[in-house]
């Protein structure tokens, strides 16, 4: 085989259909996950989980679906580098994308207090644990789609 040539991804299982009662677990989670939330907020928090995660799968469907919502094109554009557009996020956004940065990437060293700290000046206490509920939910879909093969821009759902 040359290196031009591409390979066939292996075929994979579709985990709804392998899973049912997993599957519907975890849309029912993500819709309690949900509940209550700003669904501009929402977005956000999905689509910096998927930027971290490198799920193209998601962060396709959520860029699309925060389009649809109304967001605007400069917003989508700079949640990857929030840190540095201070003045296209809320206090409360950039609280939410930061604990969302330290969850998902948990294995660098948890979630820092001032982190947390941070959130939960922003959130009431119910409002948070659904904020935290959501990037539980996100990063699970993200696993799943990376570990399934879920190619971003298929209609697949």
């Amino acid at each position: 085989m040359t290196t031009t040539q591409q390979v066939k991804p292996a075929s994979r299982i579709n985990f709804a259909k392998a899973a049912p009662k997993a599957f519907r677990a975890l849309i029912g989670f993500d819709a309690a996950a949900r509940d209550g939330l700003d669904p501009a907020l929402v977005e956000l928090i999905q689509i910096r989980s998927s930027q971290l995660n490198h799920c193209a799968y998601c962060l396709h469907m959520h860029t699309n679906d925060a389009r649809k919502a109304g967001e605007s094109e400069d917003r989508l554009h700079m949640t990857q580098v929030w840190h540095e557009a201070p003045h296209f996020f809320t206090e409360k956004e950039r609280a939410a994308l930061a604990l969302t940065e330290a969850v998902t990437l948990i294995a660098d060293g948890g979630v820092p207090d001032e982190v947390y700290a941070q959130a939960a000046a922003h959130f009431e206490e119910q409002e948070l644990a659904q904020v935290l509920a959501l990037i539980f939910t996100i990063n699970t879909w993200n696993r799943l789609a990376l570990a399934t093969g879920k190619v971003a821009g298929t209609d697949e759902r």
